[in-house]
């Protein structure tokens, strides 16, 4: 059973991305034209209003940079989730920006926790993990570009940075490697050749017989070779022509 068919190109692929970095973007604008502030409408720990910012906390940044540096991470890792598990990208995004900003609420320190980046980290670590436990060769690929790239984020789950959500980062990641435990693909394993299946009889397979146990190739003429196997039968077609009659 062939894997190709599961990854194919959707309008989601570069949709999704689109939308979520206008989205906050346009937040980030509307801050600045109107003179406002939403930090307020972050996830503030272990109060009953904090917890809007589960789900509004995604879109509000505190400064230019808090949204460039996530903006370029949000978009690349949106596509590569909605290209590699397009059937359970929306769950994976949903659940994601639920639980992690849960686990932010849960542990975080008394202080206003916004920016996208805890979503990134959990599009990171499923991304990654997913890839570990489906144990698909392009899935597998995709988890080492991750490393690559973004390896680097997993020193901010810790408190390495005074004014960063460690908290949420590290809610990010657990809820990432959760979803990717729990959270099925039904990704199809790539098809096999013939001498990798289990049951493969190699005195039986017909390429195999034209060498010795050596592994010299064993000449034989071409009415041999048709003799030995019927895969090589050719029929021949001879078209009458009335002017040699």
């Amino acid at each position: 059973m062939s894997g190709t068919p599961y990854f194919k190109f959707s309008h989601s692929v570069v949709v999704v991305p689109i939308v979520s970095v206008l989205a906050i973007w346009s937040v980030y604008w509307i801050e600045l034209a109107q003179q406002l502030n939403f930090n307020s409408y972050g996830i503030y720990p272990q109060t009953f209003s904090g917890l809007r910012g589960v789900v509004f906390s995604p879109f509000i940044h505190g400064s230019l940079e808090h949204l460039y540096n996530n903006t370029i991470p949000l978009a690349v890792l949106l596509a590569a989730l909605f290209y590699f598990y397009n059937k359970i990208a929306l769950k994976v995004v949903f659940w994601g920006i639920l639980l992690s900003g849960f686990l932010t609420w849960c542990i975080g320190r008394p202080s206003y926790h916004i920016g996208a980046s805890g979503l990134i980290y959990v599009l990171a670590s499923f991304t990654f993990f997913k890839g570990v436990f489906v144990k698909h060769y392009r899935l597998i690929a995709l988890s080492l570009v991750v490393v690559f790239i973004y390896g680097s984020l997993l020193w901010y789950i810790f408190p390495v940075k005074d004014g960063i959500s460690w908290e949420g980062h590290l809610g990010g990641f657990l809820t990432g490697l959760f979803l990717a435990a729990v959270v099925r693909a039904d990704v199809p394993l790539p098809s096999k050749f013939e001498w990798e299946k289990e049951d493969y009889d190699e005195d039986g397979d017909p390429f195999l017989k034209h060498f010795d146990a050596n592994g010299n190739f064993i000449e034989t003429k071409p009415e041999e070779a048709l003799k030995e196997d019927d895969s090589f039968k050719v029929n021949y077609i001879y078209k009458r022509n009335p002017d040699n009659d």
